[in-house]
């Protein structure tokens, strides 16, 4: 019997270890109980880790004490030639016109108007100035707030009939307005809160707010939402470039019907994210069920236009992100290639050292054409000019570690250079292609979204409760990458439901408030 098996057999599964602290618990201070419970937890999780497929001792390393960033200098370390880190600029504070919701007050000077001459030498006149002096004061209040109107009653004392006084038309006609289902939505899929965080904490203010009652909300907000979530899909099926990728993802009622299953034909859950820029607009999506990210992508190019070319799709690696069926020019994601060299690091510290430098040189070129706002015209001849050679220079060299017997195939070394052998035409489309994207990180960026939900909430109870969380995930990520307020848009739209359900391209992100009605119109 070997260590491993020897101390598995210690720890035991949980039944086992649960009467064994219920047995010796009773002898213990509770202090050290629980410290023994948590030390077997932790020896039963590192165990588990053990026996994953592929592990190698960077993924340990990461998964037991965090993972630092990927950078050049942290793999790599402070090269020679490395010019000394730039000094942080700025105050961190934020200028008042980054308070766009602010209500703002217009103050005029207590004693002078424009004309006036002037107090202090008599002779000139004051003119108004175009920037205003500013004082800026933060308040707080409770996510969702309440108003009670006391209505009098007046009561006869012959008759006995009760006058009550006419509710304002302020109250509304209905118990929650629908800007507690918009705020209550923004908190759950665009802030990780989960709902009893929130009832907890709405109690704790003085309104309480059930977690039923907020499902409630969500859910009919989230039926307004449904025609300009099915619009924003046709619009990111016109991109000229769309990034995939998906994530792990719980939903208790499919995970009862894939467990009744006799012989299920996918265990897996997934949330996939999809990012797409038709014309200068970003859109996100989210799509959550059994599907992968290739099966989603798929069915958002069924709503691509006849006239559009085929799109550029950028992935990683994974045969489960490719669509298999629309026309598309694949493009893979760099950075895993880079990736799996970095793991490698500790091993082949000088051959990963080339790998690094080299896509660190690419990623140079990148930034550059990014900060100069190069057309995608421009950004190609940039990248041919100076990413080109290197690129030729790094394929070269990984030929000669397989070819040269420099580096045995079935090592990890030789299992990274193969990765990016196979996928070389895929990940050097950026070369021939205007446009052509270097990685995937669009994609993984918004997954971070469904990530935290995932840590948060744990898991979505039914499908329906999937589909509003990607509704208002996707509507969500939409708005911040067109740098618009998603409070005021969704409002907007919950409140004007049957003109978007009638006229949804009108009531994307970055067009709705031409189409609000002149007396609600928002500030721009």
């Amino acid at each position: 019997m070997s260590q491993a098996q020897e101390l598995k057999q210690l720890v035991g599964a949980q039944a086992e270890r649960r009467a064994f602290l219920a047995e010796v618990g009773v002898l213990l201070p509770a202090a050290h109980r629980e410290r023994l419970e948590r030390i077997l937890e932790l020896v039963s999780w590192l165990l588990a880790l053990l026996e994953m497929k592929n592990l190698s001792i960077a993924k340990l390393r990461q998964l037991c004490f965090g993972s630092t960033t990927e950078s050049a200098r942290n793999v790599c370390g402070k090269a020679p030639q490395d010019p000394p880190p730039a000094r942080a600029r700025g105050h961190g504070r934020n200028s008042h016109r980054c308070y766009t919701a602010a209500r703002r007050v217009r103050v005029t000077h207590s004693t002078l108007r424009p004309g006036h001459r002037c107090p202090e030498c008599a002779q000139g006149r004051v003119r108004r100035q175009k920037q205003p002096a500013v004082a800026i004061h933060v308040t707080a209040q409770p996510p969702v707030g309440a108003l009670i109107h006391e209505l009098e009653q007046l009561r006869c004392d012959t008759c006995g009939k009760v006058f009550t006084a006419a509710t304002p038309p302020e109250a509304g006609t209905q118990k929650y307005d629908e800007s507690v289902g918009v705020m209550v939505g923004l908190m759950r899929y665009g802030s990780g809160m989960p709902f009893y965080r929130l009832e907890r904490l709405q109690k704790s203010l003085g309104v309480p707010l059930p977690a039923s009652v907020q499902w409630e909300q969500v859910k009919r907000v989230a039926a307004s939402l449904e025609p300009v979530f099915e619009q924003l899909i046709k619009e990111a099926a016109q991109a000229p470039v769309l990034f995939s990728d998906d994530t792990g993802m719980r939903v208790g009622a499919l995970r009862k019907q894939i467990q009744s299953e006799k012989d299920p034909r996918r265990t897996g859950i997934f949330t996939s994210g999809i990012v797409g820029r038709p014309g200068d607009h970003g859109v996100s999506l989210f799509f959550t069920g059994r599907n992968h990210a290739g099966e989603n992508l798929a069915g958002v190019l069924a709503h691509r236009g006849q006239q559009w070319p085929a799109p550029l799709h950028m992935c990683d690696g994974l045969a489960q992100n490719d669509p298999k069926g629309p026309a598309r020019v694949e493009c893979q994601c760099n950075v895993h290639a880079r990736r799996n060299f970095v793991e490698l690091e500790s091993s082949f510290p000088e051959e990963c050292r080339k790998v690094v430098e080299s896509f660190s040189a690419i990623y140079r070129v990148e930034a550059q054409a990014k900060a100069a706002g190069l057309t995608p015209e421009q950004r190609l001849a940039a990248h041919q000019t100076h990413s080109q050679p290197v690129m030729e220079e790094l394929g070269a060299w990984l030929t000669e570690q397989i070819d040269g017997r420099k580096v045995e195939p079935n090592s990890g070394l030789g299992g990274a250079i193969a990765y990016m052998q196979k996928r070389w035409t895929q990940l050097t489309q950026f070369l021939r292609i205007p446009g052509a994207p270097l990685d995937n990180n669009e994609a993984e960026r918004i997954l971070k979204r469904c990530i935290l939900h995932r840590k948060n909430s744990l898991h979505y109870r039914t499908l329906r409760g999937a589909r509003v969380g990607d509704t208002f995930m996707s509507l969500v990520e939409t708005c911040r990458a067109n740098v618009v307020n998603p409070f005021e848009y969704l409002l907007a739209v919950v409140r004007n439901a049957a003109t978007a359900k009638a006229n949804p391209q009108c009531w994307m992100p970055w067009n709705f408030q031409a189409a609000l009605p002149e007396q609600t119109a928002l500030p721009p």
